[in-house]
């Protein structure tokens, strides 16, 4: 064994092969583990269900009526949309220093109670200036929420059982859209669908938006503290009954211990090789949590290696947004109606047809990515977002003058759009968001990752205000500019983003050309040694008994070892 990784993939290949069960059937399996996952899809389904619902709202005839102002303003309309994006990139960039200063735990908390003022503000809103106020609210919970519900999740969860769970987290985002279009599908009939609609058909998908925030906020009270987080704040007896807990295990059980001493030498690496690097500022941040984690972000660009990571997540998440994406997923039944569905209950179930296909399209998408490879999906996936955006950009600008006339264009336009969807779900969706986190070395993978996220939110926001006045103005040339953005972010992933699929850390920095991860390991494994974890996976300081699993734990280390 030559380092601190190689050492961790022994001790996750031993917990694979001690399972009988898939990472589907394990959820099921440990009832503990399946309701944190239960947990993170509700921080999922807030985030989907936010992108979704306000689009549905605001082609009701009721919505109409109640804020005149706003629906015949396209800029007005794009602040309505962004504002949200606005709060979740402050929401998702503070929450990594929130979380390690007040815990993952009670920053979960607190995004799920932004969430539940800003949807229940934005449902009894009279005036638009409350619509703004609750969508700025729950931009900030969903924001918190997208950054730090995974991350807990991740920490709380069985090492092997981590990735799948960081896919399911795209998965339910995608339940989350779809669900909002559906609910104001059927919402849609209350009181009628014409000037007699009853101004609940808008008001009750936003009040259906904050229940699950509710349960969240309520729920997080029976969950434990994240394992890290106790380690990482000297509680380390607490952190070995939490793991013992969760994994239905003894305190003193080998994958209890082992488990434990993995975190801790995770954090006591994280705070060594932050010393060596960057001695002045660690003496400047002292004991101060606050500056330590601050200090920690200027990991992120003291080297030329630690940018170019950087840069290339930051430009992931920029293109991605550029497809066009969310100005599908926010403004959908506009579209389908500048398509020539010009009823608002046609538009609104061809917007609902598109939640299922996005769900549908997802579910493949998780379990085979580790397989295709991430670069083969996104590039094909740009390639069909690219034609899908050129076709229907050329029948808007060729038939948009008399829809009525061309009725069946209009459709093999909406489609088209259907298309693209299906191209962005197996691709950019989850590409993008498992690629952020796989390309940084571990001293700086967290703030990296965090920064990545932030810049899709940025971006996000710029798109959701720009692309009603670009509807209303250039019409048919908003498809034909995403289109340009595709292509060029297939071209992106083509010449500077490597493949990731199946690379270890030291095999990622020689894509890189750097040996940061390589020097970095070293110290790692050093680390190891020093806490004891080295010696209890060699089975040189271990009394544990002789029960039969434990036998079998050591019987697999030992096959590892040797090889």
């Amino acid at each position: 064994m030559t380092n601190g990784q190689s050492l961790q993939g022994v001790t996750a290949q031993m917990r694979s092969e001690l399972s009988s069960t898939s990472h589907v059937a394990g959820l099921w399996k440990n009832k503990k583990v399946f309701l944190i996952a239960v947990f993170a899809s509700f921080g999922g389904l807030l985030y989907g269900y936010q992108q979704g619902v306000l689009g549905q709202a605001v082609v009701m005839t009721a919505f109409k009526q109640k804020f005149p102002d706003v629906t015949a303003n396209p800029s007005k309309l794009g602040w309505l949309t962004s504002v949200l994006q606005l709060g979740g990139w402050v929401g998702s960039l503070s929450a990594g220093v929130f979380g390690e200063v007040f815990s993952r735990k009670h920053t979960m908390l607190a995004g799920a109670l932004w969430v539940v003022l800003g949807s229940f503000l934005a449902a009894g809103a009279q005036s638009a200036s409350y619509l703004y106020a609750g969508r700025l609210f729950t931009g900030l919970g969903v924001g918190t929420l997208s950054a730090i519900g995974p991350l807990y999740n991740a920490e709380l969860s069985p090492p092997e059982m981590r990735g799948f769970i960081i896919a399911l987290q795209q998965l339910t985002t995608t339940i989350g859209i779809m669900l909002a279009y559906w609910i104001a599908y059927g919402s849609n009939y209350i009181g009628g669908t014409g000037d007699g609609q009853s101004s609940m058909a808008w008001r009750v998908p936003m009040i259906v938006q904050g229940v699950p925030a509710v349960i969240l906020s309520i729920g997080i009270f029976f969950m434990p503290f994240s394992p890290r987080l106790l380690v990482n704040k000297g509680r380390d007896e607490e952190a070995i009954k939490t793991l013992s807990y969760l994994r239905s295990l003894p305190e003193d059980h080998y994958l209890v211990k082992v488990e434990y001493l993995e975190i801790k030498a995770d954090a006591e690496f994280e705070k060594s090789i932050f010393d060596r690097r960057f001695p002045n500022l660690s003496a400047a941040a002292g004991n101060s949590i606050w500056r330590r984690e601050f200090a920690q972000y200027t990991n992120l660009f003291r080297t030329i290696d630690a940018f170019k990571r950087v840069s290339i997540a930051s430009l992931v998440m920029f293109f991605q947004q550029w497809t066009g994406i969310d100005s599908i997923i926010y403004y959908a039944p506009i579209i389908f109606q500048n398509l020539g569905l010009s009823s608002s209950t046609v538009s609104l179930l061809a917007t609902g047809v598109l939640g299922i296909i996005n769900v549908a399209t997802t579910i493949p998408a998780i379990m085979y990515i580790d397989k295709v490879g991430r670069k083969p999906l996104m590039l094909a996936g740009s390639v069909g977002m690219c034609i899908c955006q050129v076709v229907v950009g050329v029948i808007v600008a060729t038939c948009s003058s008399n829809w009525s006339a061309h009725a069946a264009a209009g459709w093999a336009a909406v489609v088209f759009v259907w298309i693209y969807i299906i191209n962005f779900a197996y691709s950019w969706g989850p590409g993008s968001w498992i690629l952020i986190a796989e390309i940084f070395p571990i001293s700086i993978r967290a703030k990296g990752t965090s920064i990545g996220a932030s810049a899709n939110w940025m971006n996000n926001f710029i798109i959701a205000f720009m692309v009603p006045p670009m509807l209303s103005g250039i019409n048919w040339g908003t498809y034909i500019f995403f289109s340009v953005w595709c292509a060029l972010g297939g071209l992106f992933i083509l010449f500077f983003v490597p493949e990731t699929k199946g690379k270890t850390l030291e095999e990622m920095d020689m894509v890189f050309g750097s040996h940061t991860s390589a020097e970095e390991m070293e110290e790692f494994a050093k680390v190891q040694e020093r806490i004891g974890l080295t010696a209890v996976v060699n089975g040189r300081t271990i009394d544990m008994g002789s029960d039969a699993e434990t036998e079998k734990a050591e019987n697999v280390y030992s096959e590892k070892l040797s090889v």
